[in-house]
């Protein structure tokens, strides 16, 4: 993976959110990550689109819902770089991550 182009894919504030809540919880549904960004779907699934598209998500389609993770061949540097801003920036995301925590837990709209 050519380092501009990662850092180019995560330029934008709600894709960055997105990786680094995706990093910290493991695997997020788009409906999750709405509640989370406090975005509606179409945007929140072309943010994911975008991501995907740089290879840093993967999908995986469980019914009418989409799940993201990490994708597997992330090179171990750029792991490094979203664990490392995920673990020493928690008050960029947190609002964002109590969000989307309680939706999984909750069970609010998957």
């Amino acid at each position: 993976m050519d380092p501009c182009q990662f850092y180019k894919c995560l330029a934008d504030d709600t894709r960055l959110q997105s990786m680094l809540l995706i990093q910290h919880v493991g695997e997020a549904c788009v409906c999750d990550l709405m509640i989370a960004l406090q975005l509606d779907q179409p945007k929140t699934s072309r943010h994911l689109a975008s991501l995907r598209k740089c290879g840093l998500v993967q999908d995986e389609r469980r019914g009418k819902w989409v799940y993201y993770r990490l994708h597997p061949d992330l090179p171990e540097w750029a792991r490094d770089v979203i664990s490392l801003t995920s673990d020493n920036t928690p008050g960029y995301y947190n609002d964002a991550l109590k969000r989307l925590q309680h939706s999984q837990n909750s069970r609010i709209c998957c």
